[in-house]
Order: structure tokens, then C-alpha cells, then sequence
């Protein structure tokens, strides 16, 4: 038993590192912050450009670009994109006239020692078809006009595409005889499926968990209550009496040094954040998730293999474990291992989200929130933290920690494994929507705690707390989803839209009902004593 908590207590650390919603993560993420105004001639939408590439008329790699504020609007269909010649720009700037013959090619320049419309209107001058500006860095950036311009007619596209890119298609360039382009930016659909099936993930996880910890409750009440019921008058404390093994009830003070705690390991993962530090973060996601899935799996399976889960053999340094548990975790473990492993792969996700869930499903039944005021506490402080890190952190460190750490920047990896993920299906950007753990798991505790005081108070479902906190919860996470895509993109808090809604709920229905002061303190309804009662009818009955 203390070797299971010691592995808790290492999971949990590490499940609880992000606490917010992230952004999707895009090939070539645009990094500039765009503040100045359109004018004529400089007033297009930036929007991602895919340049598909020919090698001597065979189709090569695709890089992703970003078109620029002036210049000619680029086609949305590859079929209406037609194939170009690439050639090089001499001089390289293409600051002046270029020195190579250009009949309708399009040419790429090196960024810097002018700006980007001298470029463009050098390149349109020498008759070249579009422009491909490569970045002195490996993050794209969003091509303006100064105030002053005033040469901006300019009638040929113009893309920007990162460091690593151009030095790919000048390879190419250099190795080939023909080398060829084609530059079209697809729309992305309306709705997105992938936010509806991680809408869907993460409202059946906090359901699956809240009922789990719901029924967990119950079973110790009904022992309880037997105990009460034949108990002698030197009947044992009731609140030793109704603990629950293995769960540990959070107070205020935890909260709040939750958060804390949280803040110093997301700053340290900031500061830190590279290929080596994402493996451990790898090691502590995959020990969290064997121990998840585990607890999950046995779970399950004891209500077929009873006898398996009942008898126990007593092992070294670890204690005693049941046969069904032996059985399992070697499953687990093996499981784990081939999520790490290959979790480069595309079908990778799947194996993040099973892992993900099971821990998330099994830290809500060991982590549970008493009553509504630690509620409130750790929701409230939690909120705080999710906008410091994702907005006003930009003010100190120039950029979003949350979200540099969430996309795992300057790691060479695809973001921390700390998050649930869907592959955007029907979008041909392709990538994937992510929600973070602690969108789940942190609203998950209310709603557990909502659902234990129903089955404890004997409500309906309609009387009750949960379904309405559920509702509430959808919702906002729903919002929140309907922000990202107004934003375009742009990081959301979820916490920001959730609590509010999840919380609000909670509270008016409390205060409505009159049930608030019981919910805030206590957290679960007055326990009825059979054997207090019968004592006190023996009293006042008539000899």
C-alpha cells in the first residue's frame, strides 16, 4: 500500500502541471503579434499557404507558409494553383533588380536589408509570378507595410516560409535540374469534428469518474449506516468510521498551495523546456498512466474475476497485491511502453487519450473535494492561474508560458504529453485540437463531489446538483471552443468560461434551494442515527 501511494502521489504531480485550455497546434505557428492598420493595397487576411514542390517533375515535400498583408490573394482550391518554376534570387535580398532572367517564375529571397513590399515590387518588376521570402528563423512572421509605404501596388502573391524550409528548397534547388511549386491556402472547415469528439471525451470522462466516486461513496454510507444501525452506545466516531480508503479530501490550504506549486513547476518547465525534459515528463505520464489504467482495468474485470481480485500474495518491498493486479499490470506496462515508443506515430493519440483518461478517471477517485468552499478555493485560484500564465505572463516574458510550454517550444517535440488529443479529420492543415488535463480533472472534482452529495441526500436527478453542473460544464466548454475559433486560433483558458458556469451553477442552485450553508461547510447532507433515535424513544416512552 505505501509503494501505491508513493506512485500517486509522483502521478499526480505531474498530471496537475497544466491547468488550462491550449491552442491547436499548427505547422508553422505565426509568432508576430499584427497591430497595424490596413490601408489600400495593404489590407489582406493572413491566412496559411500550403507550396507543394516538384523535383524533376516528380511531387516532393509541402511546406507551410504564411501570405502577406499586401499583394495578390492566393488561391483557396489546388486545383485552380497552377505549377511554377522555382528559381533563386540574384542578389539574394532581392533588394535590387535581380540580375537573373525571371519570365514568370516565381523567386525566393533571403529576409532582411530592406522591407518586404521592395522585395515584392522588385520581384513583380523583374516578371516574376509570385515571391517566396524565407525567414531568418525557424517561426513565421507576419509581412506588414510601414505607416509610410506608398509604392503598394503589388500584384503577385507573397509568402513567407521559415528557416528550415528555405534551406530544404535551396537544397533542392541545388541538386535538381527542375525544381517547381505550387502555392494555394485551403480553408478550414466551419466546425471542426475533432472539438466535438474532445467535447464529447471530456464530458464522459468526468461522467464515468464522478459516478465511480459517486458509487465508491455510497458503498461506504451503506456500511456506515450498517455499523450505526447495530452499534452499542460506545458506537465509534462517525468520522473514522466513514472515511474511505485510499482517498484523500483536499482543504483549502491544499488548494491554494496547489496552485503555487503549479506555478514554480510551469515556470521551471519554461525555463528548462527541451528534448531531455520532455522524456521525463514522458516517464512520470507513462508511470501515471500504468497506475490509471491499471486501477481502471481491475476495476472492471473484479466483477468477473471476484476470486482473482480477492486473494492476494505478498510481495517485496511492495506489500500485498492481488493476483488480478499481477495479472494486469504487466498488460499496463506494456501498454505504456508502446505509447512511448511510438508516440511520434500517427496513431499515437490514441494510445496519449486511453492513458490520459484512465489517469485522470483514477486521480478523481483518490483526490476528492469535501464541500463547496474548497471547491470554490481551488476553482477560483486555479482560474487566476490560467489567465496569469496565458495572458499576462506575455507582458513579463514576451510570450505565453502556458502556451510555449504546452506546444513543448524549443524541445523539437510535439507539445507535453499532458494533454488529450483528436486529429482534425476534415481539415487540410491536418494536425490536431488538444484540451489540457486540468480542464478535466479540475471542474471533474466539483462535479464529483455534486454527484456524491445527490446520492447521499437521496435526490432525483433533477433535483439534484450534477446534472445541472454537468450541463453547465458542457456548455462552457463549448464556449470555449466557439472563442478559439473566433480568435483564430489564439490561445483560450478554458477555466475562463468553465468556472463561471460550473461553479455559478452550483451556488444559485445551493442558495435557491437553501441548501448553501450545508454545501459550503459540510459537504454532505445530516447523517441519521438509528440507535440515538431509539434511545431517545426509550426515554420519553410512559413506564
Amino acid at each position: 500500500m505505501a509503494f501505491d501511494k508513493i506512485l500517486w502521489v509522483f502521478a499526480f504531480c505531474a498530471v496537475i502541471v497544466l491547468l488550462c485550455q491550449v491552442p491547436p497546434v499548427l505547422a508553422g505557428d505565426i509568432v508576430h503579434d499584427d497591430s497595424t492598420p490596413k490601408k489600400p493595397g495593404c489590407e489582406n487576411q493572413f491566412v496559411l499557404v500550403k507550396v507543394q514542390t516538384w523535383v524533376n517533375g516528380v511531387e516532393d515535400a509541402e511546406f507551410v507558409g504564411v501570405g502577406a498583408r499586401f499583394g495578390k490573394a492566393i488561391v483557396s482550391k489546388e486545383k485552380n494553383a497552377r505549377h511554377t518554376r522555382l528559381v533563386l534570387s540574384d542578389p539574394r535580398d532581392c533588394c535590387s533588380p535581380p540580375m537573373n532572367k525571371i519570365a514568370g517564375d516565381v523567386i525566393m529571397v533571403d529576409r532582411g536589408n530592406c522591407t518586404f513590399t521592395k522585395k515584392a515590387n522588385s520581384a513583380q518588376n523583374a516578371n516574376a509570378s509570385a515571391i517566396l521570402i524565407i525567414n531568418n528563423q525557424k517561426e513565421l512572421y507576419k509581412m506588414v507595410c510601414d505607416p509610410d509605404e506608398t509604392d503598394l501596388n503589388i500584384h503577385i502573391p507573397a509568402v513567407m516560409l521559415p528557416l528550415d524550409a528555405g534551406t530544404r528548397l535551396e537544397n533542392m534547388l541545388m541538386s535538381a535540374s527542375s525544381v517547381s511549386v505550387q502555392l494555394y491556402s485551403p480553408r478550414r472547415p466551419t466546425v471542426d469534428i475533432a472539438e466535438v469528439f474532445l467535447w464529447l471525451l471530456a464530458v464522459l470522462t468526468i461522467l464515468c469518474a464522478s459516478y465511480w466516486s459517486a458509487w465508491r461513496t455510497r458503498e461506504a454510507s451503506v456500511e456506515l449506516d450498517k455499523l450505526l444501525k447495530d452499534a452499542s452506545d460506545d458506537i465509534p466516531n462517525t468520522k473514522d468510521v466513514a472515511g474511505i480508503s485510499g482517498v484523500v479530501n483536499m482543504n483549502a490550504k491544499a488548494a491554494v498551495l496547489f496552485v503555487l506549486v503549479a506555478s514554480c513547476f510551469l515556470f521551471m518547465l519554461y525555463k528548462l523546456m527541451s528534448s531531455w525534459f520532455i522524456e521525463i515528463l514522458v516517464v512520470l505520464f507513462c508511470i501515471g498512466g500504468v497506475e490509471g489504467l491499471q486501477t481502471c482495468l481491475v476495476a472492471i474485470l473484479s466483477r468477473w474475476f471476484k476470486h482473482a481480485s480477492e486473494t492476494y500474495v505478498k510481495l517485496p518491498f511492495i506489500g500485498a497485491v492481488s493476483y488480478l493486479t499481477l495479472a494486469v499490470t504487466p498488460f499496463c506496462i506494456t501498454f505504456a511502453v508502446f505509447w512511448a515508443v511510438y508516440r511520434d506515430k500517427s496513431f499515437a493519440w490514441i494510445g496519449q487519450d486511453i492513458l490520459g483518461i484512465a489517469l485522470i478517471i483514477t486521480v478523481l477517485q483518490i483526490v476528492h473535494v469535501p464541500n463547496l468552499k474548497v471547491g470554490t478555493v481551488l476553482l477560483s485560484c486555479s482560474l487566476l492561474y490560467d489567465l496569469f500564465w496565458v495572458f499576462v505572463s506575455k507582458k513579463f516574458f514576451k510570450e505565453s508560458v502556458m502556451i510555449v510550454v504546452a506546444r513543448g517550444d524549443r524541445s523539437g517535440e510535439d507539445g507535453i504529453p499532458m494533454l488529450l488529443k483528436f486529429p482534425r479529420i476534415l481539415d487540410p492543415w491536418g494536425g490536431y485540437s488538444i484540451i489540457g488535463f486540468g480542464d478535466i480533472l479540475l471542474p471533474g472534482m466539483l462535479l464529483a463531489f455534486s454527484l456524491r452529495y445527490d446520492w447521499l441526500a437521496k435526490k432525483s436527478l433533477v433535483s439534484g446538483y450534477f446534472l445541472w453542473a454537468m450541463f453547465a460544464y458542457g456548455f462552457g466548454l463549448l464556449i470555449t471552443y466557439v472563442a478559439l475559433n473566433l480568435m483564430d486560433g489564439h490561445g483560450q483558458p478554458a477555466l475562463l468560461y468553465i468556472v463561471p458556469f460550473t461553479l455559478g451553477t452550483i451556488l444559485a442552485l445551493g442558495r435557491k434551494r437553501r441548501e448553501l450553508k450545508i454545501l459550503w461547510t459540510i459537504g454532505e447532507p445530516e447523517r441519521f442515527c438509528p440507535h440515538v433515535k431509539l434511545q431517545n424513544s426509550g426515554e420519553s416512552s410512559p413506564e
